[in-house]
């Protein structure tokens, strides 16, 4: 739980200063910034106004996937278009039914784009934006939700039956503003009922546009501060490949540690590397893409180890090593590794995997599948992932 907690914290506390979190949480606006790089593709991040909006405290939505506000009346279709659009990194503007805590539905636009890294072009999180569309309720088996408030019916009357000592009239309008906005029952009985397709007005539209706008600038301000500058629009130089976020998420679900490199780039880079092998390891994400595996050799490996290796991935063919590797802190540990070429959907190398197991780790856990079975079964799940993806992005 606590690794999970500090993979999160990292997400933000790598790329931004340290003042980002305090200039976020000064914006008014309903959004969230998730991390599509994160196993589950979990919300880093939630705004004051989200939490007020839905009626959720920090704790129980950080680390929980967009998908927890869903509920019976979400239209599917719009679900999986945004889903569409994380797998294709781009933006999207949708109006979805999404439901607070206490179960309560509600009209939204929801505004979704990337982040990319300067860096390397990647999606490194995405942010979503939530305007509530208000006046879309309709009363069930009564009138319209425009003559339910007319004076002396519907809501503003229920007000008035809630209150048991005199109000002042402003104090009622400001119950009655609260009634509409915060519910779908009134005390008489009477249920709210959700449209169907409910699209927002353009005064909508153009706030969640500058919401994203707001918020976009203040990421890129405070990641300049670190030096690892996010933008909202990917910047590719010649010969930079990145990993798609679909890919990413789909990765994301494998729990083996393992790594991907780039046999198309210079010293064949890490691209993509497990949240296992971050605790194995003891690094940061930050401080092993980009880098070639050897950095976790030292002065004990075994020269001929890394040779083997070498040879097995000019041949283009698998190999199984045991290899001394140490961690960031200069621990040693043996490595039962497995290196393996995967292939995209037209036959061609798209990267190499290399799986890890910590020998002690393996010799101790007796009920677990054999090593090399699970060795296999990892490179068996990144394969049907990358071939997927290539088999999507081609057709």
């Amino acid at each position: 739980m606590e690794s999970a907690q500090r993979v999160i914290e990292e997400s933000f506390n790598v790329r931004y200063s340290c003042w980002v979190r305090e200039a976020l949480d000064e914006l008014p606006e309903s959004f969230v910034i998730t991390d599509p790089c994160i196993c589950g593709h979990p919300i880093v991040y939630a705004s004051s106004g989200f939490l007020k909006m839905f009626g959720y405290s920090k704790n129980e939505v950080v680390g929980k996937n967009g998908r927890v506000f869903q509920g019976p009346k979400t239209n599917r279709r719009s679900v999986m278009e945004i889903r569409e659009a994380i797998r294709e990194e781009r933006g999207i503007q949708i109006s979805l039914l999404n439901y607070r805590k206490d179960g309560t539905p509600f009209w939204m636009l929801f505004h979704m784009c990337p982040v990319f890294s300067m860096e390397d072009g990647r999606v490194v999180h995405f942010v979503g934006v939530q305007v509530p569309i208000f006046s879309r309720w309709r009363l069930s088996g009564h009138q319209s939700f425009s003559n339910f408030f007319e004076e002396g019916s519907g809501i503003r009357d229920a007000a008035y039956r809630c209150c048991r000592r005199e109000v002042s009239s402003e104090s009622v309008k400001t119950l009655t503003r609260t009634l509409a906005q915060d519910s779908v029952v009134v005390s008489d009985g009477s249920e709210l009922e959700v449209e169907e397709n409910c699209e927002a007005s353009e005064i909508e539209k153009r706030k969640s546009t500058t919401a994203i706008s707001i918020i976009l600038s203040v990421l890129t301000h405070y990641s300049e501060l670190t030096g690892k500058l996010a933008c909202g629009k990917r910047c590719l130089t010649p010969g930079m490949v990145t990993l798609n976020a679909a890919l990413n998420m789909s990765l994301g679900r494998i729990k083996q540690s393992f790594v991907l490199t780039d046999p198309c780039l210079p010293d064949m880079p890490i691209v993509y590397a497990s949240d296992a092998f971050l605790r194995l390891t003891g690094y940061a994400r930050h401080e092993v893409l980009g880098r070639n595996c050897r950095f976790l050799s030292g002065p004990d490996t075994d020269p001929l180890t890394g040779f083997l290796i070498k040879e097995s991935i000019e041949s283009e063919r698998a190999c199984t090593v045991r290899i001394l590797n140490y961690r960031k802190e200069e621990t040693s540990f043996w490595n039962y590794l497995h290196i393996s070429p995967v292939r995209n959907a037209s036959a061609k190398i798209a990267y190499f995997v290399g799986v890890q197991i910590n020998d002690l780790c393996a010799d101790q856990n007796k009920r677990e599948l054999r090593p090399e079975m699970r060795h296999l079964s990892t490179v068996a799940a990144i394969k049907v992932a990358v071939r997927g993806l290539s088999m999507i992005s081609t057709s």
